[in-house]
């Protein structure tokens, strides 16, 4: 292990040897297509920057092991979201797939970084406040390269489920004390909220992560303070004295409409409004539902600072994946 001028570290090995050249049209074909177009659509050296400007990767850390380069460690945790994988199947999949040694930039001679290696760089990202810069940096790139649609905000926010913990014999309890309870279609949850903001594109270009008490609307003015056309949101969001604060700055709303006390259904023609504002809110989806199908259904640390990074690579991973959609459309 060596270090660039840059302070990144980096492999000695850097160069495939015959094994790694031989090799290189193994490990499945669609999962290798697949992770080669994000290697190349990727703004690594942006995202890496502030990673690669850690102590550990400039010499500031004496003695011990060298650090794993920062490019590797980055691209093992978005690897891991982009195939919905936690820290053990990771370094599993490490040792056997050759497509994921490839992307990581491990030669088959380079030793696999570990579970523990994983949970000390996460842990050195979330110190250093750098889960919220690499979301930025990836919002900013995409905006770069024009695929935002910057035409309006959506805004949404989703539960994610934790467990409510258990009785210890010392009458103490498992659950996380930072994740709270609400209620929700009449059914109760334990766990935290994940609220977000999107661009027309399903571009996630916002969020805040909460304990699951907050109201969905807690973050709606923070959220649309700098919209300048208009805002799209459900029912949840909607209060007089939103409406009034959009239209004295003339931003166009549509925020779906609810039922009011003592009312028994909505008008037929507010129900047709909802409909149409629903097909516009169905760019929501794309987000959480991604994640869901990547297995974000619930939170996998105690801790909010933990599981908010954990949420805000989420959402990096999203983006660029995203982004390739895009870019074939564009």
């Amino acid at each position: 292990m060596r270090r660039t001028e840059a302070g990144m570290a980096e492999r000695i090995n850097k160069d495939p040897g015959l094994v790694d050249a031989w090799t290189a049209s193994l490990g499945g074909p669609r999962t290798a297509a697949f992770l080669d177009r994000l290697d190349k659509a990727v703004a690594w050296e942006t995202l890496v920057k502030p990673v690669a400007a850690l102590p550990e990767y400039r010499g500031g850390e004496k003695g011990g092991r060298p650090a794993c380069p920062a490019l590797t460690m980055l691209k093992c945790v978005l690897l891991a979201k982009w195939f919905g994988l936690s820290d053990p199947p990771v370094e599993e999949c490490l040792q056997d797939r050759l497509s994921f040694r490839r992307f990581v930039g491990l030669s088959l001679n380079d030793s696999t970084p570990d579970e523990t290696t994983f949970v000390r760089f996460r842990v050195r990202l979330r110190e250093r406040g750098l889960d919220r810069e690499l979301f930025e940096r990836t919002t900013a790139e995409l905006d770069r390269r024009g695929l935002l649609v910057k035409d309006g905000s959506l805004v949404d926010a989703t539960i994610i489920g934790q467990s409510r913990g258990t009785r210890r014999d010392d009458g103490t309890s498992t659950r996380d004390p930072e994740a709270s309870f609400t209620k929700e279609g009449g059914e109760a949850y334990h766990g935290c909220k994940g609220h977000i903001k999107a661009d027309r594109s399903a571009i996630v270009t916002y969020y805040r992560f909460s304990d699951a008490a907050p109201h969905d609307s807690n973050f709606i003015d923070e959220f649309t303070r700098d919209e300048k056309k208009m805002m799209v949101a459900d029912s949840a969001y909607r209060s007089e004295q939103r409406e009034a604060d959009l239209q004295r700055r003339g931003v166009a709303y549509a925020i779906a409409f609810k039922r009011r006390k003592g009312q028994s259904d909505l008008p037929p023609r507010l129900k047709r409004l909802n409909r149409m504002i629903a097909s516009v809110r169905a760019i929501m989806e794309h987000p959480f539902a991604w994640m869901r199908a990547m297995g974000y259904r619930r939170v996998r640390y105690a801790g909010r600072r933990r599981n908010e990074l954990d949420f805000a690579f989420s959402l990096v991973a999203y983006n660029w994946k995203r982004s390739l959609s895009l870019s074939r459309a564009v």
